[in-house]
């Protein structure tokens, strides 16, 4: 299969393939067209008048067991058949409802800079997309006796998850922790407005970042950072309450770039996946798209009623999701602009929202101690964990680099009883396929979640289970993080300190 690309997708002529294909697919449109018409219509309520406008159309005014309510849905049915034969829309109302007024749809006009980065987007994340649903294929032919054997191996590494130390890392609370994409170095911000860099798993400080005046509420790591991305270039950004993102490097305690335009504290901020832009989600209920380059606003985003606190954006980096104060979560397609999901169902803020490396799955954590599951293929909640005793501050789904440790996480060096210098070459190239397998498939198997209760839970990203409950010496969990290795955790609390988890027989 040749790659999808954003050209190859508007040039093919066989997207909708066939005639029939065509007619098949305006038959559905249409019937959707109809349900969301027959939806908004007005029908009386009243079973007597239901009963009269049957009769005046020509429809029996009741069948064998017919209730009220059943007899009303068919009068809307046959009400939506008929306006779909005349291919016009029959309006019926209520004489005691009044008309509404026709409201106008409104927009701001995009710049030419946004339109350039939307197709750019576009461009980069069909490839992922589709390099990433060609693994899912790979994966969805695996054996279930391979399945269940690799949820043993994983889930039996995340349930030895242990407390491994703890450190003062301000002073003032802990705001957020994220650790560098080569699980070295771990960011914590803070409320003093500092922005710090530590070692890990030794704990020791890097350097201190001080360019906000205000209460750090986000971090956020370059994807590159550390990796291939230089010391000197964007490594870093953060947010906070003096209204300001700031890029950083890391060879300078100054920011490379300061990006002003809100309006209120910033929350949550996040790097797109492409390393080219960055996302802020602020209390002044909008969230916005900055280019990394320019160090310039593309696009202020409004649609939640309240602060807006969270923002993520999807690996493909098609999408973002944003969680607000006013309990509602909302999916964005970045390339056309247009809300691709609403996640309702919370009834407090949203402070944590997470996408699955599988692309389609959302888990959202909110003040009513819940965390939702979200699909956006049904675009519905799947499933509700009763999670913590109080807010859940912090949402985080494990998800690997691709590449499997150098050093096995369990810290054996036999395999199967053997000594490593008497395996052959062909037992080798076996073990490193097992060992490619087993990490992909890992990737997105479970999460992480911090709570206000103190605690900091590992669920299953399968069937939603509880794993492991790990204790911290505080009584408020800001924000929890975990490595791509696989080999720590952290968590940020309100007593100022962080605190790090690794498995027992874990080698750091």
């Amino acid at each position: 299969m040749s790659d999808l690309t954003f050209d190859t997708l508007m040039d093919d002529g066989n997207y909708l393939g066939s005639d029939r294909a065509r007619m098949e697919n305006k038959v559905i449109l249409d019937e959707l067209e109809r349900k969301k018409k027959a939806r908004s219509m007005a029908v009386p309520t009243d079973d007597n008048r239901v009963k009269a406008r049957l009769r005046e159309i020509g429809e029996p005014i009741t069948l064998f067991g017919e209730r009220a309510a059943d007899r009303r849905d068919r009068l809307i049915y046959v009400l939506s058949q008929i306006n779909a034969a005349r291919g016009e829309e029959l309006r019926m109302e209520e004489e005691e409802e009044s008309e509404s007024e026709e409201e106008e749809e409104f927009y701001t006009e995009g710049s030419l800079e946004l339109l350039q980065a939307r197709r750019r987007l576009a461009e980069y994340s069909l490839p992922r997309a589709q390099k990433r649903v060609d693994q899912q294929r790979i994966h969805a032919k695996l054996p279930l006796a391979r399945i269940i054997d690799l949820r043993k191996k994983v889930f039996g590494e995340v349930k030895r998850f242990s407390n491994l130390g703890s450190q003062i890392g301000d002073d003032r609370p802990i705001s957020q922790v994220r650790f560098s994409p080569n699980s070295k170095i771990l960011a914590t911000g803070s409320w003093s407005g500092a922005v710090r860099l530590w070692n890990v798993p030794a704990c020791t400080p890097i350097r201190t970042l001080r360019g906000h005046a205000d209460r750090v509420g986000g971090v956020a790591w370059h994807p590159q950072a550390t990796l291939t991305q230089g010391e000197g270039l964007v490594n870093l950004v953060s947010g906070a309450g003096d209204m300001s993102v700031n890029l950083w490097s890391l060879s300078s305690d100054a920011p490379l770039a300061t990006m002003k335009g809100h309006a209120d504290r910033i929350c949550r901020v996040a790097f797109h996946p492409s390393g080219d832009y960055v996302a802020s989600a602020s209390f002044d209920t909008s969230w916005r798209l900055w280019d990394v380059a320019t160090a310039k606003e593309l696009l202020l985003q409004e649609g939640h009623s309240k602060e807006v606190y969270s923002v993520e954006f999807q690996d493909d980096g098609a999408l973002v999701a944003s969680g607000g104060l006013d309990a509602i979560g909302r999916v964005w397609d970045l390339r056309t602009g247009r809300t691709a999901m609403v996640l309702d169902g919370h009834v407090q803020a949203i402070f944590g929202i997470a996408f699955s490396p599988n692309g389609y799955q959302i888990a959202t954590g909110a003040g009513d101690d819940t965390i939702r599951i979200w699909d956006m293929r049904s675009l519905k909640a799947l499933y509700t964990i009763p999670a913590h005793v109080s807010n859940v501050a912090d949402v985080r789904f494990f998800r690997s680099d691709g590449l499997p440790p150098t050093v096995p996480i369990n810290g054996e060096v036999v395999m199967d009883g053997v000594e490593e210098a008497d395996v052959d070459k062909t037992g080798d190239d076996d073990d490193d396929d097992d060992g490619a397998e087993e990490w992909g498939y890992r990737s997105g198997l479970y999460f992480a979640s911090a709570g206000y209760d103190g605690f900091v839970k590992l669920w299953s990203a399968d069937d939603w289970q509880l794993l492991r409950t790990l204790t911290t010496d505080s009584g408020k969990v800001m924000s929890v993080d975990l490595t791509m290795d696989g080999r720590l955790l952290a968590s940020g609390t309100y007593n100022r300190n962080f605190q790090l988890f690794a498995p027992e027989d874990v080698a750091v």
